[in-house]
């Protein structure tokens, strides 16, 4: 596979790693260097792992997984979503807890609903006959990498724009809104 090829499939793949940890940046209240590694590491690590998953399973689960893929991304995604959003809805002070994405059930939920699409890529290269260790530590670093940039550029922004609170609710939406296009490119019209 051409390099450029390898790094345009990772960098789509990456699209929603980014955006979920865009989100997750803007409703967290301060950002420390673990939030960044625990959710970059899991995000590189579930792309990569999911790729060779994929790649093993081959033709033989391939039609199984190709049919439920989408629904299962969108319900991950809109129950963490609507989680963040209702948390931010209840919320009475700008003192109360916000959900940590970046740890618990909440993070491998999110790991596992930001890497779906690796399965598929991973499946496709068995059908291809392409070896799948390279492209999937090129996967795993790439959204490794674009996870990190989302989650600081995400706190950056919800602090710029003094979101508070309520940026909770508004990360919710996005992951919900994420869930929704999944299944739109799925499901919608061709």
């Amino acid at each position: 596979m051409a390099p450029i090829t390898l790094f345009a499939i990772a960098v789509a793949l990456a699209v929603d790693a980014f955006a979920v940890a865009l989100a997750a940046g803007a409703g967290l209240p301060r950002l420390h260097w673990r939030h960044t590694f625990r959710l970059a590491w899991h995000f590189g690590f579930f792309q990569a792992a999911m790729t060779l998953l994929g790649w093993a399973g081959g033709l033989s689960v391939s039609g199984l997984i190709a049919s439920v893929d989408h629904w299962l991304a969108f319900g991950l995604l809109a129950l963490v979503g609507g989680r963040m959003s209702l948390g931010g809805l209840a919320a009475k002070d700008e003192n109360r807890k916000a959900v940590d994405p970046t740890r618990g059930a909440t993070l491998v939920v999110l790991s596992v609903a930001t890497s779906i699409d690796a399965l598929a890529v991973g499946l496709s290269l068995a059908v291809l006959r392409i070896s799948a260790w390279q492209p999937s530590l090129v996967i795993g670093l790439v959204a490794a990498l674009c996870t990190a940039a989302g989650l600081h550029l995400g706190r950056w922004a919800g602090a710029a724009s003094r979101l508070g609170a309520r940026a909770e609710m508004v990360g919710g939406g996005v992951l919900i809104a994420i869930g929704a296009k999944i299944l739109w490119e799925h499901l919608g019209p061709a």
